[in-house]
């Protein structure tokens, strides 16, 4: 039997099956080849392809793999040249994630909206895996035709929302990337969420694919991408740099300082700090570090 082992959280490793696996093929130069815009793989398989783009260079290696659609993609590794980024306009930008609006920034005209994709499909989805449950058999019968279709719909409607994420998650990011010099995130950890009353919402943001998006076109376009830890952004006041000593809860969207009486909204005071915190620690460029918010010392660098 071949199987895998995966380490959720503590005790025994659970069995993850290969048979309930995706199916993924990877071949290297010798194991496939292009002939007439065609894919040829090894034993004289050939494939259709239809193509997405034009392939820069002669690719190395290959990955087939299925989705949960049952769809056939066809991703290449090649070699392209690097496009110049334009020099950014402005100096630098904090970015603060939350759930009602996805990122909150320092300059209000690049916050990204919390668009809710997912649920304007929710209706949708909820009546496809109604039928999933009407047309499922027994345990141990082999699933039914009607059963299959209305997973597939189903899992079209998740594929769907998704997509739109991404796609939304792609442009604001680059528009981000193309107009500062530095970039500061906050470093946060969206899992911890999945186990709380926000996990749809969570899930619906998409914060973790805006991150990445966000901190992988920064590396690529040369620009100063600093993760800050979410530890004391949201009571670190912005304007004077005194923290509070109390947390502040969720329906609590003002921040006002004791100290200074400085008053802004909480997610915008966060992304202010989260910035004054990157400006302070001088990160190096073309690097992605991260720094603890903290306006007394001069902070800890740990890569």
């Amino acid at each position: 039997m071949n199987a895998s082992f995966t380490v959720k959280g503590r005790g025994r490793p659970k069995v993850k099956l290969k048979k309930n696996a995706l199916p993924t093929l990877e071949y290297t130069t010798n194991g496939f080849a292009l002939v007439g815009g065609r894919l040829r793989l090894a034993k004289g398989v050939t494939i259709p392809v239809v193509w997405s783009r034009e392939l820069p260079s002669d690719p190395t290696s290959v990955r087939v793999y299925q989705d949960n659609l049952g769809h056939w993609y066809a991703s290449f590794v090649v070699q392209r040249e690097a496009v110049a980024t334009p020099d950014p306009d402005l100096p630098g930008i904090g970015v603060d994630w939350g759930v009602t609006t996805t990122a909150t920034t320092t300059n209000p005209s690049f916050d990204l909206p919390h668009l809710g994709h997912r649920r304007r499909c929710a209706a949708e989805l909820a009546k496809a895996q109604r039928t999933m449950a009407r047309r499922r058999r027994p345990k141990g019968h082999s699933p039914s035709k009607g059963y299959l279709a209305a997973k597939r719909q189903a899992a079209r409607i998740v594929k769907k929302a998704a997509r739109q994420n991404t796609h939304d998650a792609r442009v604001w990011a680059k528009t981000v990337v193309d107009h500062h010099h530095l970039i500061a995130v906050e470093d946060f950890k969206p899992k911890f969420l999945t186990k709380t009353s926000m996990a749809r919402k969570a899930a619906d943001a998409a914060i973790g694919a805006c991150k990445r998006e966000l901190v992988d076109r920064g590396k690529r376009a040369g620009r100063k991408v600093v993760l800050v830890p979410p530890a004391y952004t949201t009571m670190t006041c912005s304007g004077c740099g005194e923290r509070a000593n109390h947390r502040l809860g969720l329906g609590v969207r003002i921040f006002e300082c004791p100290a200074c009486g400085y008053t802004a909204g909480r997610d915008l005071n966060a992304a202010r700090t989260i910035l004054a915190t990157a400006e302070r620690d001088r990160a190096s460029a073309d690097d992605v570090r991260h720094r603890i918010a903290s306006f007394r010392d001069g902070g800890s660098d740990a890569v």
